[in-house]
C-alpha cells in the first residue's frame, strides 16, 4: 500500500525507464514530483525499496528496476491507510460512550497503521473491536491494525491490533503513532532531543529516522495489544 507520493514517484521512475532505459535522477524526480529537497525523495525511495517495488542495481549510477508494476497499486490506498486523526465528536470510544459488555468495550478500528515505512494517513473506519477494559486507561482509544516488522523486537507483530490511547504528547520511549509532515503516519518509539525527534525501529533491519520536532506530531500512544491466533 502506497502513499499519493509514493505512487507519484513510482510511476514517474516507471515511465522514464520504459521510455529511455535509464531511471530519473534526484534532481529530475524532486522538480517532477514538486519537492524541495532530495532527502525526501530519498524517503521515497527508501519506502518503495523496502516494499518491494524497486531495487537498487549495485555499482550503478542512477539505476533503479522496478520489480512491481505501478498499475497494481491503483485503487488500493483508501482501503488499507490508516487514521490517525479520528473523529471522537462522531465515533464514540472508551471513556466517552463506547459500548460496553462486562469487561470490554467496543472500539472502532480505523484501519492500519505501518510498523515500517509509514504509510499515507486517511479517515476511514473499517470495522468495531471488543477490547478488555484491563488494557484501556483514562480518556478516548482507538485500534489499528499493524502492518510491517519495524517493532518486532518489541513484541509487535505484522496484524496486531493496536489499542491507541488518543493523545497529543508522549514521553521518550512510549510507542506512538507519529503523523510525519502531515501526510504520513508510522508506529514507532519516541526519542525526543532538544529540537529533533527520532522514529525508533525496534529491528535492526529498519532505520531510525530523525526529524525536527515541528514535523512530527503525536497522534496517540500504545497502550495494548491483540492478537488473533
Amino acid at each position: 500500500m502506497l502513499t499519493k507520493k509514493q505512487q507519484q514517484l513510482l510511476s514517474f521512475i516507471d515511465k522514464r525507464v520504459s521510455e529511455s532505459g535509464v531511471s530519473p535522477s534526484f534532481e529530475e524526480m524532486k522538480e517532477a514530483l514538486g519537492l524541495k529537497s532530495k532527502s525526501g525523495i530519498h524517503r521515497l525511495i527508501t519506502a518503495l525499496e523496502e516494499r518491494g517495488f524497486i531495487r537498487r542495481l549495485p555499482h550503478r549510477a542512477r539505476a533503479l528496476e522496478v520489480i512491481r508494476s505501478p498499475s497494481a497499486e491503483v485503487g488500493k490506498g483508501a482501503k488499507s491507510a490508516a487514521i490517525v486523526k479520528p473523529d471522537f465528536a462522531k465515533r464514540s470510544a472508551a471513556g466517552k460512550g463506547a459500548p460496553v459488555a462486562g469487561d470490554v468495550a467496543e472500539l472502532p478500528v480505523l484501519g492500519r497503521i505501518a510498523a515500517g515505512t509509514p504509510i499515507e494517513a486517511i479517515q476511514h473506519e473499517v470495522d468495531r473491536v471488543a477490547a478488555p477494559l484491563a488494557l484501556l486507561g483514562a480518556g478516548e482509544h482507538y485500534i489499528l491494525e499493524v502492518q510491517g516488522e519495524s517493532m518486532i523486537d518489541a513484541g509487535i507483530h505484522d496484524g496486531d491490533m493496536a489499542i491507541i490511547q488518543r493523545k497529543d504528547d508522549a514521553n521518550t520511549g512510549d510507542v506512538v503513532v507519529a503523523l510525519v509532515d502531515g501526510e504520513e503516519a508510522t508506529l514507532k518509539r519516541l526519542r525526543k532531543k532538544g529540537a529533533s525527534v527520532a522514529l525508533e525501529a525496534a529491528n535492526p533491519e529498519f532505520e531510525t529516522r530523525i526529524y525536527g520536532s515541528d514535523r512530527v506530531s503525536i497522534q496517540g500512544r500504545l497502550v495494548g495489544l491483540m492478537r488473533r491466533y
